[in-house]
C-alpha cells in the first residue's frame, strides 16, 4: 500500500470506462497493487484485487445480483465491500473481517479514476472536454518501463523534439533555438507561456507550421499541452500516467482536435503511436530509473526552464515515492 501523502490522496486514471460493460469486471494495477473494478447500477467499485478467505484474485469473479462474487467459494461482496453470503454456510452470517479493502473510484473524459486515499480535490481538469468544437479521443495506453514522473518529464521537454521526432516536431538540420517564456504556478499547478515552436508536422493532416505551444502540469501525473497550429486550429491533448511501479507505467493520452473533419480516427491514433514508440526508448533508457529532484545531480541549461519547474514543484510538494536520492548526499 502506497504510503506517499501527495500520491495516495490523489486520483490516477487506471483504464478506460468504455472497457468496463455493466455487470463486468477487470483488473488493473497501481502503485504496485493489483486492484478489481467493476460496474453495477451504473456505479464503479475499485477495490484490492484480494478475497479475504484465501487470497484468490475478485477480478477473475463475476457480478450476480448487484454483487461481486469470488470464483474460488463464491462469497458475495456488496458494493461497500462487506461479504454478505457465503455459499457453504448459507445460515453463517459472514464475520467482521470477511471485506474488502475499497478505494474511491469515479468517471471522467472517458477515464477510470481511483484514489487510494481522501482526495481533497476532484481530478485533473481537461479544458476542451466540454467544448462541442473538439473532437476527443483516447488514445493508448503505451506500457513504459520507465519512471511514471520521468514520462511526464519528457512530455513537457521541448528541446527533444528535433531529435527524438525527426521531420514530425522538428528538424535535427534546424533544431529550434527555444526562447525565453513564461513559467507560472498558480492553484492547479505550474504552467507555460506560448512557446514558438517551428514543426515540419505540425498536426493530424501532416502540414509545417509555426506552431505555439501552452503547456500545463495539474498534478504529478498528469499534464496538458494546447498547440496553435494555424488558423484558430487548435491540437490539445493530456497526457495521465497509470503509475505501475516506480520503474514501470501505462502512459495514457486524450486528444482533442477543433479542425480537419477529413481527419480519420486512425489517423489519429497513428500520430500518437508513432510520436510515443520515439519517446519509449528514450524515457527507458534514462539513468538513475527514479527521477532526482535535488537539481545538483543533473545538468540543466535554460532550455530546460519547465523540466526544472516540474521537478522543483514535485519536491516541494514533498513527493517521496519514485524519487532517486541524492548522489550527492553528503
Amino acid at each position: 500500500m502506497i504510503d506517499d501523502p501527495v500520491l495516495k490522496h490523489d486520483w490516477q486514471a487506471v483504464g478506460r470506462s468504455a472497457d468496463l460493460d455493466e455487470g463486468g469486471v477487470m483488473a488493473a494495477r497501481l502503485f504496485g497493487t493489483d486492484l478489481v473494478l467493476w460496474r453495477s447500477g451504473g456505479e464503479v467499485m475499485a477495490w484490492k484485487d484480494y478475497c479475504a478467505h484465501r487470497g484468490t484474485r475478485l477480478s477473475l469473479g463475476a457480478v450476480r445480483d448487484g454483487q461481486l462474487t469470488c470464483p474460488y467459494h463464491a462469497w458475495h461482496y456488496n458494493k461497500a465491500g462487506r461479504c454478505t453470503f457465503i455459499p457453504a454456510m448459507p445460515d453463517l452470517t459472514p464475520p467482521a473481517g470477511a471485506r474488502a479493502e475499497t478505494y474511491r473510484a469515479r468517471e471522467a473524459y472517458g477515464f477510470l479514476w481511483v484514489s487510494m486515499g481522501e482526495p481533497e480535490r476532484d481530478v485533473p481538469p481537461f479544458p476542451e472536454w466540454t467544448n462541442d468544437a473538439y473532437r476527443k479521443q483516447i488514445v493508448g495506453p503505451y506500457n513504459f518501463r520507465a519512471n511514471p514522473f520521468r514520462t511526464v518529464e519528457n512530455f513537457i521537454d521541448i528541446p527533444h523534439f528535433p531529435f527524438v521526432h525527426p521531420m514530425i516536431n522538428g528538424d535535427p538540420s534546424k533544431p529550434d533555438i527555444v526562447e525565453d517564456y513564461d513559467v507560472f504556478e498558480d492553484e492547479h499547478g505550474i504552467g507555460t507561456g506560448r512557446v514558438p515552436i517551428w514543426q515540419p508536422f505540425a498536426d493530424h493532416r501532416g502540414v509545417p507550421a509555426m506552431t505555439h505551444y501552452t503547456y500545463r502540469c495539474f498534478r504529478p501525473t498528469t499534464a496538458y499541452f494546447a498547440k496553435e497550429t494555424g488558423d484558430s486550429n487548435m491540437f490539445c491533448m493530456m497526457l495521465t500516467v497509470t503509475p505501475l511501479a516506480t520503474d514501470d507505467c501505462l502512459v495514457w493520452l486524450l486528444v482533442a482536435i477543433n479542425f480537419g473533419d477529413q481527419v480519420t480516427e486512425q489517423q489519429i491514433i497513428e500520430r500518437q503511436d508513432k510520436v510515443f514508440s520515439q519517446d519509449k526508448w528514450i524515457v527507458e533508457s534514462q539513468r538513475p530509473a527514479e527521477i532526482p529532484l535535488d537539481l545538483k545531480d543533473e545538468l540543466h541549461i535554460r532550455a530546460d526552464k519547465f523540466s526544472v519547474a516540474y521537478r522543483r514543484w514535485l519536491k516541494g510538494m514533498g513527493l517521496r515515492w519514485g524519487v532517486a536520492e541524492s548522489a550527492r548526499a553528503g
